[in-house]
C-alpha cells in the first residue's frame, strides 16, 4: 500500500462524521424505516465525478445516486440516503470517472468486484450502553492483585505462596498455587486506579473453584469466601462507583467445574433437573468436557431449566450479580464462542440473545462482551455480544509488527510463534477482520496488548520503545483499551503462567517509572480526546516500519505516526488530509503544512507521535 494511493483514496466509515441522520445530527441508534446519511470524501486526485451508494435491501441490488454536497482545495463530499430495510443493511459506494471505476467497502477502495461480506453495515439493535466507547478498563486477576488479609483460611486444595515468591509454570502447581489477593485488596488500591485514570475494571471470576484462576467453579451463587465473600464485592462495587468507577464480572456460560453443586447433583440424580444441564453420554461417567478436559463439563443450553438458572430472566445468575447489591456493570462472557455449541447443536444465538435481554432488562447499561479467540466475525453482526476480546483483529497483528524480532513468543492458539511482519501485513489483517463487522462492534471491543491468557506486553515486544509504541497504538486506537495490571509499570512474563505473578506493591525497583509516566499520559489524552474515542479510522500511510492513521470527529482530528525502526519522512497530501498543521499532542515538534505538504519526519528508530490537526474550514456548498 503506497502512502500516496491510501491519501487520494475515497474513504467512508461508520463513525460520527460519515454516518448521521438525514439532517445531519449525530443518531444513537436505528430502527426499521429509519433513513441514515452517509457521507464518502473522495479526493480530486482519485478522478472520480460520479457516485452512487448500493443497498442489498430483501437481498436485491438497488443502486441510489449520491449528490456532491460540498467541495474543499482538495476534496469533494458526496452524501446519500440509505434506508434501513431490514434489521441488518449492508451498503457500498460504487465510484466512478476519469481516474477509473472501483467500490468504496470496509477494506478501502477496491478496483475488482467483492463479496457483500465487506459492506458497510447498520443494524437495528438496541444501541450499546454509551459509557463503553468512552471507557479505558484494567483487568485484575483477583489472587495476584492485593491482599487484604480477609481470610487466613486456606482453601485445602490450595499451595499458599509468599508475595514476593515466584510463580509455578509446571502444572498443577501453576493451577493451585495460591497467593492470597482478596477483593478488599482491589479496595485499598483504588487511588492507583484512579492516578492511571482509567475508567473500570475487569474482574477475573470471583466465584468459589478449586484452582486459582477459578474458570471452574464451584457455585454461582456466591463469592469465594476466600475473597472476602458476598459482602467484600458488593463493598468493592460501592467503592468504584462512588469514583465513578466501572466493574465487569466474568462469567462462565460453557461450563462449569466438576466440583460444581449442580454437577455433583447430575452425577447423583439421573432424574434431576441438573442431570439435564450438561451433555452426558454414559452417565454418571462419561460427559462432555470442554476441549476434553474433565473437570470442566460442558453444559447443554438445550436444556430450559439451566437457561432459567444460569442467564434466562430476573431469577438467573447473570441478572443477580448486575442488581443491587452487587451492580456489576456488566459481564465478560469467557469461552463465549464455544459456549451453546456442541456438534450439531447451536445454541449460541439463543444464548446471546436471552443473555442480552436479562442484562437490558435488569440494568439498560450494562455491557456483554464476548471472549472468543480467534475468528469472532459471524457473532459480531450487531444483534448479539456488544464486543469481544479482539485478539484477532487488534492483539496479533500488534504483536506481528512490534515483537522483539529476538523473541520467540506464542499468542493463544498456534503452536508456532508469532512471525515478525511488516505494517502492511499487520494493517492488512486488521482490515480484513473489521471489514466484516458493523463499526458499532469494532468500537465496543476490547483492544488489549496482553491479558491473563497470554505473555506479558513488556516480553513481547522487549525494550520500552517499542512497548511504549504499542501502549500508543492501544489507547489511539478505535476500540475499549485494556490494561492487564502491572502493564503500566513495565511488568514482563514470558507466559501467561509468569503474566500472572502478583503485582509488586512493595518493590519500587520493579516499577518501570517512564513506562507509569508514559501510560497514565497517554490514558489523560484519549480520555481528553472526542476523537479517539469516538472518531473513524482512515490509513494514510503503511510501509514496513511504520504506519500513519487518522482518527476523524466531526469535533477533532487526530493524526498518529508509529514506528518500529528507522523510517524516512512520510510525506502527507495537506489537501487531501485537510489539514495545514497540528499541535503536538506527545512530546515532539508540532506539524506544518510545508506548501501543499505535511511533512512527518523520519524516525532513528521505534517512535509514537500524535497530532491535534488544525481545521480546515474552507469547504463550500454545490
Amino acid at each position: 500500500m503506497s502512502s500516496l494511493e491510501l491519501q487520494h483514496h475515497p474513504h467512508h466509515d461508520g463513525s460520527p462524521a460519515f454516518v448521521t441522520g438525514v439532517d445531519g445530527a449525530a443518531v444513537a441508534s436505528h430502527a426499521l424505516g429509519d433513513r441514515v446519511r452517509v457521507r464518502l470524501q473522495v479526493p480530486h486526485a482519485a478522478g472520480i465525478d460520479v457516485v452512487h451508494v448500493r443497498t442489498i435491501p430483501d437481498t436485491e441490488p438497488r443502486y441510489r445516486p449520491a449528490r456532491r454536497v460540498g467541495t474543499q482545495d482538495a476534496v469533494d463530499l458526496w452524501d446519500a440516503e440509505v434506508e434501513l430495510v431490514n434489521p441488518t443493511t449492508r451498503y457500498r459506494f460504487l465510484c466512478d470517472g476519469p481516474g477509473g471505476s472501483g467500490w468504496v467497502t470496509q477494506i478501502g477502495f477496491v478496483e475488482h468486484d467483492v463479496p457483500d461480506t465487506w459492506d458497510f453495515v447498520l443494524v437495528t439493535a438496541p444501541p450499546v450502553p454509551t459509557w463503553v466507547a468512552d471507557a479505558v478498563l484494567y483487568q485484575i486477576f483477583p489472587d495476584r492483585f492485593a491482599r487484604g488479609g480477609v481470610s487466613d483460611d486456606w482453601p485445602r486444595w490450595a499451595q499458599p505462596a509468599a508475595w514476593d515468591e515466584p510463580v509455578a509454570t509446571d502444572h498443577p502447581a501453576s493451577m493451585r498455587q495460591l497467593y492470597g489477593g482478596d477483593l478488599p485488596g482491589i479496595a485499598q488500591h483504588v487511588d492507583h486506579l484512579l492516578d492511571l485514570g482509567v475508567t473500570g475494571i475487569y474482574l477475573n471470576p470471583v466465584f468459589p473453584a478449586p484452582e486459582n484462576h477459578r474458570y471452574c467453579a464451584s457455585s454461582f451463587g456466591h463469592v469465594d469466601p476466600f475473597l472476602g465473600g458476598d459482602e467484600a464485592l458488593a463493598e468493592l462495587s460501592r467503592t468504584l462507583h462512588e469514583q465513578g468507577l466501572r466493574i465487569l464480572g466474568d462469567l462462565t456460560l460453557n461450563h462449569s467445574g466438576s466440583t460444581h453443586e449442580w454437577f455433583e447433583t447430575a452425577r447423583a440424580d439421573p432424574d434431576s433437573d441438573e442431570a439435564g444441564f450438561y451433555h452426558f453420554t454414559d452417565h454418571p461417567h462419561r460427559y462432555e468436557g470442554w476441549m476434553g478436559v474433565a473437570t470442566l463439563p460442558k453444559f447443554d443450553h438445550r436444556s430450559a431449566a439451566l437457561r432459567k438458572r444460569l442467564y434466562d430472566g430476573p431469577d438467573s445468575i447473570a441478572a443477580r450479580w448486575l442488581r443491587a447489591p452487587f451492580h456489576l456493570d456488566g459481564w465478560r462472557v469467557d469461552a463465549a464462542n464455544v459456549a451453546g455449541r456442541s456438534g450439531e447443536i447451536d445454541r449460541s444465538p439463543q444464548l446471546q440473545r436471552l443473555l442480552l435481554a436479562t442484562a437490558r432488562a435488569e440494568r439498560p447499561d450494562a455491557y456483554v462482551l464476548a471472549e472468543h479467540c480467534h475468528d469472532a466475525t459471524a457473532d459480531l453482526q450487531g444483534h448479539g455480544w456488544h464486543g469481544t476480546m479482539d485478539y484477532t483483529g487488534f492483539t496479533r497483528p500488534v504483536w506481528s509488527w512490534l515483537r522483539d524480532p529476538e523473541v520467540q513468543v506464542g499468542l493463544i492458539g498456534p503452536p508456532v510463534a508469532v512471525p515478525r511482519r511488516t505494517a502492511e501485513s499487520a494493517v492488512r489483517t486488521m482490515r480484513l477482520v473489521h471489514g466484516q463487522l458493523p463499526w458499532r462492534s469494532v468500537v465496543n471491543s476490547l483492544i488489549p496488548l496482553g491479558s491473563h491468557d497470554t505473555a506479558r506486553w513488556a516480553h513481547v515486544a522487549g525494550d520500552r520503545d517499542r512497548r511504549h509504541v504499542g501502549l500508543v497504538w492501544q489507547l489511539s486506537f478505535p476500540g475499549v483499551p485494556s490494561l492487564f495490571y502491572g502493564d503500566e509499570i513495565g511488568l514482563g512474563g514470558a507466559t501467561d503462567d509468569q503474566a500472572r505473578a502478583p503485582m509488586p506493591w512493595d518493590e519500587a525497583d520493579r516499577w518501570d517509572m517512564v513506562t507509569w509516566s508514559h501510560t497514565r499520559r497517554l490514558v489523560g489524552i484519549r480520555r481528553g480526546s472526542v476523537a479517539l474515542r469516538h472518531g473513524g479510522l482512515r490509513w494514510l500511510h503503511v510501509g514496513d516500519d511504520d504506519l500513519v492513521y487518522l482518527r476523524d470527529h466531526p469535533a477533532e482530528r487526530v493524526l498518529v505516526h508509529l514506528a518500529r525502526a528507522p523510517a524516512d519522512a512520510v510525506e502527507l497530501d495537506a489537501g487531501a488530509v485537510m489539514a495545514t498543521g497540528g499541535t503536538a499532542l506527545l512530546d515532539h515538534p508540532d506539524l506544518a503544512a510545508d506548501g501543499a505538504v505535511l511533512v512527518l519526519p523520519g524516525t532513528g528508530g521505534a517512535t509514537a507521535r500524535m497530532w491535534r490537526l488544525d481545521r480546515r474550514d474552507g469547504s463550500t456548498d454545490c
